[in-house]
């Protein structure tokens, strides 16, 4: 039987047994006759400590000698030490060199971002950066676990689109052989409307892009968006829906990824308070806060992202602001039966200053209404032809949100940038590596 490989985070199962461990020199230090080597495989830390009298003299010089990051296998004895990182160590008897590093360019001093940015391929070997992408995967994991124990089917839609779904400003565009020009897909929102109406409940999860020249630590041009759709949900069902799931995610975070959380310092005080129910306010409430806060905020308008900070600092938890002005929203979203001026919509304001994390609405179900929509907006009505089809066949109240993962990730690991949420991130002025 072929033994499986041991892994640093596997090591509790093989106390007193000698073991060979393979990864990356992350550190190391000297106290005379005994050196310390710390490795890193990816699943955790560990302390590996050669004695002089214990190893021949080549080994002891080479565990001197070797370059951060170097790949190297250790072999030795598992001890349990409560002080050592992940609470084991290896009394160390051989050391293989699989490839040395030499002038490893991210040592441990300061270095500017942008020499970091450049560097994103090796930045993300750090400690910090290892953390990160720990939580974000959990937070995928807990997306999906969410859905699919409520009975959501996945549903994938296109990368390439035929015309906008938000606004034809932010679209990149790509020839598409003979038949003209396609769109790197905004939102998979359009789509999952029509898996709604076959599969009753779906959502949607992948990639997604905007052309947005903003600068601001919360943009990126391309990021992951998931997006439930559920028919016959009207705008209070959806807010139940966002309330619900966005509890669930970040006490999944808090409770399961708490090593990580201390890499960060996270403080986790508000994290902890998101918990149902959230506070709903409405536009028209939010508009007042900002007078309050002395903001010369003239009603009608989209809230900028300083206007949602304001907003959230009012509370200790997301806050949901629901029933904007039309005029600032998408042409798809249902207007207020009571103030058609009004669009029944709803944004999940994350506290400490991140912004809207969710965004959604209900969803024009009337024919007439839609197609009155697309021709004042100017699009073509024959790229939505399909879409204008969901309003003739067995048309339903229907609602959905989209959140940003990146935004997600920024807020529950107490990032500064967003940058720093996706492995190599994508923004207006970088594309590399």
């Amino acid at each position: 039987m072929v033994m499986d490989k041991i892994s640093i985070s596997t090591l509790g199962k093989f106390v007193g047994e000698e073991v060979t461990v393979k990864g990356w020199l992350y550190n190391k230090r000297s106290s005379g006759k005994i050196k310390f080597i710390v490795l890193r495989d990816g699943s955790g830390y560990l302390q590996c400590i050669y004695f002089k009298g214990n190893v021949s003299p080549e080994i002891f010089e080479l565990a001197d000698k070797l370059g951060q990051e170097s790949s190297i296998a250790v072999t030795g004895k598992v001890k349990e030490e409560k002080r050592a990182p992940g609470g084991y160590e290896l009394d160390a008897t051989g050391l293989e060199v699989i490839n040395e590093a030499i002038d490893y360019p991210i040592t441990l001093k300061e270095h500017g971002t942008e020499f970091l940015m450049d560097h994103r391929h090796l930045w993300l070997r750090s400690s910090k950066q290892v953390a990160i992408l720990k939580i974000r995967h959990r937070i995928v994991k807990a997306i999906r676990d969410f859905f699919d124990n409520k009975g959501f089917t996945l549903m994938d839609p296109p990368i390439l689109t035929p015309a906008a779904c938000e606004g034809t400003s932010t679209l990149f565009e790509t020839p598409y052989f003979d038949l003209g020009k396609a769109y790197l897909t905004q939102s998979g929102q359009l789509y999952a409307e029509a898996g709604a109406m076959a599969l009753g409940k779906v959502y949607t999860f992948g990639p997604t892009f905007r052309a947005e020249k903003s600068k601001t630590r919360r943009h990126l041009t391309e990021f992951w968006m998931v997006e439930p759709e559920v028919a016959f949900n009207d705008l209070n069902d959806n807010m139940d829906l966002a309330e619900e799931f966005l509890e669930y995610v970040v006490q999944t975070v808090i409770s399961e990824m708490t090593e990580e959380l201390k890499v960060l310092e996270r403080d986790t005080t508000k994290l902890q308070k998101v918990k149902r129910p959230l506070p709903r306010i409405s536009y028209d409430e939010a508009v007042e806060i900002l007078k309050k806060n002395g903001v010369d905020f003239e009603w009608g308008n989209d809230l900028g992202g300083a206007d949602e900070t304001i907003i959230s600092n009012e509370f200790d938890m997301p806050v949901m602001v629901h029933r904007y002005p039309s005029a600032v929203k998408a042409f798809y979203m249902k207007r207020d039966p009571e103030n058609p001026k009004l669009a029944l919509a709803v944004d999940v304001l994350a506290p400490e200053g991140y912004g809207e994390v969710i965004g959604g609405s209900q969803r024009e179900d009337d024919f007439d209404a839609l197609l009155k929509r697309i021709e004042d907006n100017e699009l073509p009505r024959e790229a939505f032809e399909w879409y204008l089809d969901l309003r003739k066949y067995g048309s339903v109240p229907h609602s959905g949100f989209g959140l940003g993962l990146e935004r997600t990730v920024s807020w529950i690991c107490g990032l500064d940038h967003i940058r720093e949420t996706i492995p190599f991130p994508r923004m207006i002025y970088r594309i590399t590596p």
